[in-house]
């Protein structure tokens, strides 16, 4: 039995085995001192290659990845599905995998993706953070960005137009009377991140509410951090009457705060958050939000991930966003009051 490697046939002709592997499959980016040698090599050796192995390789898994940013979050929980979904009536079975915001554990994901060979990956990238998202890249691997981007790597996207939703917000909190208004922005290492408080300030600049840069505090697009802002912002001297969460498990995080205090979702303080959750109209008040499709966002990403695994080049798409007002924020302020003036003290968000 022929037991020669690709590597055996490298190191007779003198030349590495990637070299080595590219003379056997024909590929024309190799001088021909190097084809001349190696196919001496394999004449010598008589090397048969692997027909089956190579088979495999230009196969079609029919699997895809997707990673999304965190599971916890409502938000990615429905993309996921819709993603899913989406892939099953394409053909392809869909292998999940949580960042859990986090860099290295996306990237160790991705590893795992690319070994496994998936036919495409749908990626809601972390922070600025390019290794392994370059990787794909580099291999030629379909890829496509949901919700999130990287500056500088040049794939399809499928993500948000933040700008409408919040100008109809600050317009909407201007108009009831609040004129001092609490953001708690994402983390400014994310596309959206930067987008939504981009979008805000912009809003601002146009606006009656007040620019006082103690009413903006960061997050990182979890629930705990959500009620730190909360609490920091009810501690300043001047309170904001209303706040709004750059996202929605922040803004669960802000609601748990609020009515540990005691104080009224829609009566003591006005709340929007971005994104729409389904039970969030379920609430009692319901959340007033910044909407924006998640179905057409799974949908979309998905359609542009067959289109460049059969070659195409699809043009990024931009989904809309607007503002859905509920009962959280639709009682104009009171003459006078102040969101917390006779509030408790908060505690820390570890107690």
């Amino acid at each position: 039995m022929n037991n020669v490697t690709i590597k055996d046939v490298a190191a007779r002709a003198g030349v590495s085995p990637a070299t080595a592997s590219r003379v056997m499959s024909g590929n024309a980016s190799t001088s021909q001192e190097a084809r001349n040698a190696v196919e001496q090599a394999a004449r010598d050796l008589d090397f048969r290659p692997n027909l089956q192995a190579r088979a495999l390789r230009s196969t079609r898994s029919d699997t895809i990845g997707l990673l999304v940013s965190d599971v916890r979050n409502p938000f990615f929980a429905d993309l996921a599905h819709t993603v899913e979904q989406a892939a099953l009536a394409a053909g392809y079975v869909t292998l999940l995998g949580n960042a859990n915001e986090r860099a290295d554990q996306q990237n160790r994901y991705l590893d795992t993706l690319i070994a496994r060979r998936v036919d495409g990956v749908i990626v809601a990238p972390q922070g600025n953070d390019t290794g392994t998202v370059q990787q794909l890249v580099d291999r030629q691997i379909p890829t496509v960005f949901v919700d999130r981007v990287i500056p500088g790597i040049d794939v399809p996207s499928v993500t948000t137009d933040s700008t409408t939703g919040i100008r109809q917000t600050v317009a909407h909190l201007a108009a009831l009377g609040h004129t001092r208004v609490g953001y708690i922005a994402g983390p400014q290492s994310v596309s959206t991140g930067r987008e939504r408080f981009d979008a805000w300030q912009d809003a601002l600049a146009d606006s009656t509410l007040s620019r006082d840069p103690d009413l903006v505090v960061f997050g990182d697009f979890q629930a705990a951090s959500g009620s730190a802002g909360v609490t920091t912002l009810l501690d300043l001297d001047e309170p904001p009457t209303a706040i709004f969460a750059a996202d929605s498990l922040m803004a669960v995080g802000a609601i748990a705060i609020l009515n540990k205090l005691g104080l009224r979702v829609g009566v003591d303080v006005a709340l929007v958050a971005f994104d729409d959750i389904e039970w969030f109209s379920l609430l009692e008040p319901a959340l007033s939000v910044v909407a924006h499709s998640v179905e057409d966002m799974g949908r979309t990403a998905v359609g542009l991930l067959r289109d460049v695994i059969d070659g195409g080049s699809p043009d990024s798409v931009r989904l809309p966003s607007e503002l859905i007002v509920r009962s959280s924020s639709a009682t104009p302020i009171r003459p006078h009051g102040r969101a917390a003036a006779s509030r408790p003290v908060a505690p820390s968000p570890e107690q």
